[in-house]
């Protein structure tokens, strides 16, 4: 479940640098809950291209994170200012 959060959160960040399919297949699984069999029956894929697919997107996204850092760096943020609520919110609102 951990990794669930973590994928949709740096999904937020990268989600323009994927194609087309690979945002289609992520948000279909991790976001609409379709599992792997209804997905290649709506796609007219097999159930392995999807799974195989999927795996090819985290590992794309988790490169793009360990590169740029910027769900890390966000979260390093926020924890800075947690204790001031309005610049909290400005900085949220200039990021998030």
């Amino acid at each position: 479940m951990k990794n669930f959060v973590y994928y949709n959160n740096i999904y937020d960040y990268y989600k323009e640098l994927l194609t087309d399919k690979q945002r289609e297949y992520f948000e279909d699984y991790y976001q609409d809950n379709l599992t792997l069999s209804e997905m290649a029956t709506n796609y007219n894929v097999s159930r392995n291209a999807i799974h195989k697919q999927l795996k090819e997107t985290i590992k794309i996204l988790e490169n793009y994170e360990s590169k740029l850092c910027l769900y890390k760096k966000f979260n390093e943020i926020i924890e800075l200012v947690k204790d001031n609520d309005e610049l909290l919110k400005k900085i949220e609102r200039i990021i998030g």
